[in-house]
């Protein structure tokens, strides 16, 4: 992971990046009933978790460092070893190093990994990854012994999948109908760019996300065409990697390296972007500038006009009345 690099926010993490929003999220997941009493710290670290790229969430809560991630590519067996290098980051950036060698036990929050799975391929409705699955040496010494575990609940949250969990979490809920509705209205073949304002217009007028697609519209419309765009193009780079025939975990490796480079071209394109915007914004300031320059010229000289019909005005009325003076002699 490179901890320079910035994070590349997704519609997820935006929309989530909210302690109510959160709080809900988590207690319809959780199944637990926290409630605004409850802090809840949003302590994402400031680097991408899994192929720099997605910015998702991490918070603590009751005692808990959760790691939440939303995620639409195919599930990575490897998961449970990220999570474990992700974890020990955070374990080191929160911990005094000279408390570990006290006698008195230290405590830490007890870490949870949730994955949210929103992309197109089956997959069941729940399923758990666990880290001694990659271990070479299974044995009866792992549980004589004892070893390190560590588990990645992987919940699917597509249309069909955990009703029941949708329904605690109207925000979750939301979420899942509007990509939905963009997946729906590619499927017919409609432009990314349309389908994604049809739907911004859709969640607005049916209260789906309504307050927050009305803020962020327009920041909306772009991390979606950016995170459909990753996900084409992970798709297709799969594909090709298979094709050539390279192994899987070099197949996800390759996709990894090309999803990096592209997130780098994407981000210089952005960044050209707005520089062209804000020198677009100067220019048409300085237009303004300009136009209120030649508008105040021309006030001035409808006064001067004002004033110069105001004097004639006056003089014939100076002329006719000396005129009329002397008619009278």
């Amino acid at each position: 992971m490179d901890a320079k690099r910035e994070y590349k926010a997704t519609l997820f993490s935006k929309l989530f990046n909210d302690t109510d929003r959160l709080r809900e999220l988590y207690n319809a997941i959780a199944d637990t009933d926290y409630g605004e009493d409850t802090p809840i710290e949003i302590n994402t670290l400031e680097s991408v978790f899994f192929n720099d790229f997605r910015n998702d969430l991490s918070f603590t809560i009751g005692g808990k460092y959760v790691v939440l991630l939303e995620h639409q590519s195919t599930i990575n067996s490897n998961m449970p070893l990220r999570c474990l290098m992700y974890i020990a980051r955070v374990y080191e950036q929160i911990t005094d190093n000279r408390a570990l060698y006290h006698k008195k036990l230290l405590q830490i929050p007890t870490p949870e990994f949730i994955v949210l799975y929103n992309g197109v391929q089956d997959f069941p409705a729940e399923e758990t990854l666990r880290l001694s699955d990659a271990y070479a040496g299974q044995d009866e010494s792992i549980t004589k012994f004892g070893s390190l575990e560590l588990t990645v609940r992987i919940v699917n949250i597509n249309p069909g999948y955990n009703e029941a969990l949708l329904k605690k979490s109207e925000t979750l809920k939301g979420y899942t109908a509007f990509v939905e509705r963009i997946r729906d209205n590619q499927r017919k073949g409609a432009n990314l760019y349309d389908v994604i304002n049809e739907a911004i217009n859709w969640g607005i007028s049916n209260g789906i996300l309504g307050a927050f697609l009305e803020k962020q519209g327009s920041e909306v419309n772009s991390m979606i065409m950016t995170e459909f765009n990753i996900d084409i193009a992970k798709e297709v780079w799969q594909e090709e990697a298979r094709e050539d025939g390279f192994e899987e975990g070099r197949v996800e490796g390759r996709v990894e390296g090309r999803a990096v480079g592209f997130a780098e071209a994407t981000e210089k394109y952005e960044q050209a972007i707005a520089e062209k915007d804000n020198a677009i914004a100067d220019k048409d300031s300085v237009i303004a500038d300009k136009d209120s320059v030649i508008a105040d010229k021309d006030s001035v000289i409808a006064d001067k006009d004002n004033v110069i019909a105001d004097i004639k005005a006056e003089n014939e009325r100076l002329a006719a009345l000396v005129t009329k003076l002397q008619g009278g002699q």
